[in-house]
């Protein structure tokens, strides 16, 4: 069975006690962090030098001020000296008699955290001996000659052992030395904890895994070093680990929000367990860019199985219409006429109903660009506030969010517009309040959350408000406006948690928080097309953004246009009039140390193989281009 801590340091401390010679082990911060028994009786020194955490400086002072070390002109210059030795620590030996006439060996060597150790040993008997051998030399010197010829070859031998023993030695800590500069370069934490969870070894990446937790952990137990919600999580596959059993786990660090993927290995040893390896890694990009995926494939499968239906679906809604038009013209009674008009309705609102599925499993891509979500907020409370009543206010705030955002305007607008329509409809005819507040929480997550004065969510609103048709309004609600908003912010690699307040509901958004460099100031373009109709389509979108346009038709022309020196982003197709492409008109400005920021554009495949080339050195964009995507290879820094 393993020793418990307590158990095995009084054990350690026995055997220590036990030594004929005094020992000493100081920590890299000149405390002691151990010492037996014969060393407080050699240097009779006090109970308080002798407990761990007292310091080597006054032990010294102590001692000097004894007579320790015979006359000392100005004590605390000798103290001082000493003091910067030990923090300099070399490994020696040296021999010196006491005030006591006692003489003394001492013996250093540094420990590989910082520290040493030194072992004391009283060797008055041994020079009591050497002296009176020099006294008998003369009557010994045959035997003491016989002896001297023994005892040299002993050393010489002991000096090959102890050269072989320096390299092994050197090696060890080279190789050691490696092997930590290894688990120090890894993006991961990398640790070893003993039976009882307490670490015996780890590189300083913890807090790059898990910000606000300390480097020097070395001593700690895990629940001091995590905290304890992180240690409530992982506590029973460390269980696990101490049976014997390798685990795989992901967790989400409830102070950093990050997500977490953590290994425990068993380190078993000739069939006794000797503790648990940990390696622990941040996937909180990993699990966006997953659950983006996971989405996009519902999406599809989504796709494959609603197309079908709603084109049948469709079709009979169109036979019911016209039936029902045939029998509107006829002579029916009052209530029959109530319920052709009335069928009418229905129908129409499944027409719509198939509008609004289409509009979630059709294909759709996020496409990411540059805002500045003052002018994104300040837009969507525009559009937003003629369709709320004039005793309904709406509040947006975005504090601490001035950077420019990688975030799809477009997706996000609707999802924040449905949930803003959906906040007045729970409202209803009374005052209230809409609050759209956004934050950032640890660089990691754009937080969104919309909150209303509303009732709040019913128990079964929280349980299934995100599913797809399920509505609380009746019949006037389609139940698609909620999971329209989580099927685009799953999209996007986020996620949406609904709630409720003291005042009312509560649904918050948590998106990729990805700042950007910058939204791409005014600039000077090249655009060169042969096409008249598409020219004046991305003259159009170039204009509306702000950006000045020269315009060419031809290779040759913008080589010559591109020498202006207003000249500063050139966007051309590939395929020109005349005998030169696109490209090859950029190659020839490059080689002429014209360096300007440049994309391509093409109506061919991508996977064509003069596409392929041209993408090698070039950005590419595919017809028909769009705004974002223009904003986005304006936004470029300029490359050689």
């Amino acid at each position: 069975m393993t020793l418990k801590n307590s158990e095995a340091e009084k054990l350690t401390q026995a055997g220590l006690n036990l030594i004929g010679q005094a020992l000493s082990i100081y920590d890299r911060d000149l405390r002691l962090a151990n010492a037996n028994r014969r060393f407080q009786e050699m240097f009779s020194l006090p109970e308080n030098l002798c407990t761990p955490g007292a310091s080597f400086e006054d032990t010294i002072r102590y001692l000097a001020q004894r007579g320790e070390y015979g006359q000392v002109g100005d004590v605390e210059a000798f103290v001082r000296d000493r003091v910067k030795q030990a923090s300099e620590f070399e490994p020696h030996y040296m021999e010196r008699t006491r005030a006591n006439g006692r003489t003394i060996s001492v013996e250093g060597s540094p420990l590989p955290e910082g520290g040493w150790v030194a072992v004391y040993t009283d060797i008055t008997a041994i020079k009591e001996q050497e002296a009176l051998l020099r006294a008998r030399s003369e009557e010994l010197s045959d035997q003491l000659l016989a002896h001297t010829e023994r005892l040299s070859q002993t050393n010489r031998s002991l000096a090959a052992t102890n050269a072989a023993l320096e390299e092994a030695k050197h090696q060890l800590t080279e190789m050691e030395a490696r092997i930590r500069m290894t688990t120090e370069m890894m993006p991961a934490h990398i640790a070893h904890v003993d039976t009882d969870g307490y670490y015996t070894y780890s590189n300083q990446r913890l807090p790059l895994i898990l910000p606000s937790r300390p480097a020097d952990i070395i001593g700690l137990h895990l629940r001091e070093a995590l905290g304890e919600n992180a240690f409530a999580v992982i506590r029973p596959h460390l269980q696990k680990a101490c049976q014997g059993q390798a685990s795989v786990f992901e967790f989400t660090d409830d102070e950093s929000h990050r997500r977490i993927r953590t290994a425990f290995t068993p380190d078993i040893h000739d069939g006794t367990l000797r503790g648990v390896y940990i390696l622990s890694m941040d996937v909180t990009e990993e699990t966006q860019a997953r659950a983006a995926l996971i989405q996009t494939h519902k999406r599809e499968l989504a796709a494959q199985l609603t197309s079908g239906l709603a084109h049948d679906f469709a079709n009979l809604l169109t036979i019911i219409l016209g039936m029902q038009s045939r029998l509107e013209k006829m002579d029916m009674p009052d209530e029959a006429n109530a319920l052709i008009s009335a069928t009418q309705r229905a129908a129409r609102r499944g027409g719509k109903l198939l509008d609004r599925i289409a509009a979630i499993s059709g294909p759709r891509e996020i496409t990411p660009e540059p805002v500045l979500l003052g002018d994104f907020f300040q837009e969507l409370k525009t559009i937003a506030t003629p369709t709320l009543p004039e005793n309904m206010a709406l509040e947006i705030d975005h504090t601490g969010l001035e950077r420019p955002l990688l975030i799809d305007p477009g997706s996000l607008q609707d999802t924040l517009l449905n949930l803003i329509l959906n906040a007045k409809d729970a409202i209803g005819a009374h005052p209230g309040r809409i609050s759209v507040r956004a934050r950032p929480v640890r660089d990691t997550w754009l937080e969104i959350a919309v909150s209303d004065t509303g009732p709040g969510f019913g128990p079964e609103a929280l349980r299934h408000a995100l599913d797809p048709f399920f509505t609380t309004k009746g019949g006037e609600g389609s139940g698609l406006g909620l999971s329209m908003a989580y099927d685009l912010t799953k999209l996007a690699g986020g996620h949406i948690r609904l709630s409720n307040t003291s005042r009312g509901a509560k649904v918050t958004l948590q998106l990729p928080l990805r700042y950007t460099a910058k939204i791409s100031p005014p600039r000077m373009v090249l655009l060169v097309e042969d096409s008249p109709d598409l020219r004046e389509s991305i003259r159009d979108m170039l204009t509306n953004m702000g950006h000045r346009v020269v315009e060419a038709v031809s290779a040759e022309e913008g080589l010559s246009l591109a020498t202006l020196p207003e000249v500063d982003f050139i966007l051309s197709d590939i395929s020109l009039q005349g005998e030169m492409t696109g490209d090859e008109m950029l190659d020839q400005l490059r080689a002429a140390g014209r360096n300007t920021p440049a994309c391509l554009m093409t109506s061919r495949p991508l996977n064509d193989p003069k596409c392929r080339r041209a993408a090698k050195r070039y950005p590419l964009l595919a017809k028909p281009v769009c705004a974002p995507e223009i904003t986005a290879v304006l936004a470029m820094e300029p490359t050689t």
